[in-house]
């Protein structure tokens, strides 16, 4: 290397290691310091009695939980986002392997021959005409890119960004299906109960058919009656099988989320349906900026979009290239490894565009737009974010209330069903006074099921949208700081 490159290269190699991307910091969000106060609801911090990871064990069903487990393991959907991760991961380890020189081996044999091989006689002596030569060469050969503007740190921060981004993608994927999968098998729960209800509603309809079928053929009744009564049966038996379809349909769902065919599927009903809604505390807002893995894949996308424009601003310098190669190269093989067939070289070259018609400037302003719309949607995920979970805490304690209310209801629409069917039975009250109570009893015992239903599916609404759990061990991807 001459001295001239010697100078020229010295003082761009103590820039390696600059990056010109602008500093990094996650964007701010407008944020409260308590949720919207909320009737029946007192905010809590985590506990260590909460439910950690496992949140679906809260529901106290130990179907559900195998459930769960077969789904983590099978579900095409977390597998499609697990392998995503792992393409993201290979791409960073292959960004930063170019911060580091490029080495190869090479090995040649060559042999030639010159004159055609031909035999030449001259004056009665044979001479061969042409001539043959072997050669051996071995060597290695080098290559380094020096990082002299951050270029090549940026691209490994933009990659390592995207893979964290991916990585929570992945534990979105998994809480989206944990979610979905536990509120169609709790819908699948409360189908039940509404089927083994209705049944016993037809049942009831039917006996109430038969007091006022025997009351017509006895002459003490009108034939409407019995005309009502068959309504009211057939109505009521075309319900049960509406939920019976409804069940159906949450049971094939569920197949396709734990992987498996639906036709092969099936789950059996249980006798008494016992809904169990877990309490959940409610964690602060700060706390659910870190928890959420949807806002920390927005957040990622920030800082990867924040990198990208150190990448493209590095373009607007010279890249400085440095090579080097050495070996043996001789005609003998015995004599290859000695010092006089050694060779080696090294060099060193600069590359700087001078004119593009301001495609760089172009590529810069494309970055500096996608990092504004990278924040713009971090901040709208987050603010959604915030709606999910104010919207599911007004809902637990409104449901509540509802399912108290409703529990009074059905007890009193009972009550009042077995006291005019009692009636008629005496002839006190005509058969339209006992259709319109049961009526009455099955939409109040129908509207309880419902509320309780909905009671659970809320909560794994609020669980979801606090990210899968209340603690520390929820998915929190830090920032990773820019070279």
């Amino acid at each position: 290397m001459t001295m001239s490159v010697r100078f020229a290269v010295l003082p761009l190699l103590a820039l390696a290691g600059c990056s010109l991307a602008p500093h990094y910091a996650p964007p701010s969000v407008a944020s409260s310091a308590a949720w919207k106060p909320v009737d029946g609801w007192q905010p809590a911090n985590p506990s260590d009695q909460a439910p950690r990871a496992d949140w679906w064990s809260s529901f106290g069903d130990a179907t559900l939980n195998d459930l769960i487990v077969r789904a983590h393991a099978h579900n095409q959907t977390i597998a499609q986002a697990a392998a995503t991760y792992r393409q993201a991961r290979a791409a960073t380890r292959e960004a930063r392997a170019s911060l580091f020189p490029t080495v190869s081996a090479s090995g040649s044999v060559t042999h030639s021959e010159s004159g055609g091989g031909r035999t030449i006689v001259t004056n009665g002596i044979a001479s061969g005409g042409g001539s043959a030569q072997t050669s051996y060469r071995v060597g290695l050969d080098g290559s380094w890119t020096p990082d002299l503007f951050g270029q090549i740190g940026n691209t490994v921060a933009e990659s390592r960004a995207t893979e964290q981004a991916r990585r929570a993608d992945l534990a979105s994927a998994q809480l989206a299906i944990d979610g979905e999968l536990a509120s169609d098998y709790l819908g699948l729960r409360a189908t039940d109960a509404q089927i083994a209800s209705l049944a016993a509603t037809v049942a009831a309809y039917q006996r109430s058919l038969t007091i006022a079928t025997n009351r017509y053929n006895a002459g003490i009744a009108p034939h409407s009656d019995v005309f009502q009564g068959q309504s009211q049966l057939a109505s009521a038996q075309s319900d049960l099988e509406g939920q019976k379809r409804t069940r159906a349909q949450f049971e094939d769902a569920i197949a396709t989320l734990i992987g498996e065919n639906a036709a092969a599927f099936a789950l059996a009903a249980v006798a008494n349906w016992a809904p169990t809604t877990p309490d959940v505390p409610v964690a602060l807002p700060s706390t659910l900026l870190e928890r959420r893995p949807d806002i920390s894949a927005a957040e990622r996308q920030v800082a990867a979009a924040n990198a990208q424009i150190g990448v493209d601003r590095a373009a607007f310098f010279p890249a400085l290239s440095l090579s080097g190669s050495g070996g043996f190269n001789n005609n003998s093989l015995s004599g290859l490894f000695s010092s006089a067939a050694s060779l080696w070289s090294v060099g060193a070259s600069l590359a700087q565009t001078i004119f593009d018609a301001g495609a760089r400037s172009a590529r810069v302003a494309q970055s500096r737009a996608a990092y504004d719309a990278a924040v713009a949607n971090y901040r709208q995920v987050t603010l959604t974010a915030f709606q999910d979970v104010q919207d599911n805490l007004a809902a637990t304690a409104i449901l509540a209330r509802q399912e108290a209310l409703l529990r009074e209801a059905s007890v009193a629409a009972d009550r009042s069903e077995a006291s005019v069917r009692f009636q008629y039975q005496s002839g006190i009250v005509v058969f339209t006074d006992v259709v319109s109570a049961q009526a009455t009893a099955l939409s109040a015992r129908r509207a309880l099921i419902q509320i309780q239903s909905d009671r659970q599916t809320t909560a794994v609404a609020l669980i979801q949208a606090l990210g899968g759990g209340w603690t520390v061990d929820a998915p929190v991807l830090q920032s990773t700081p820019q070279r």
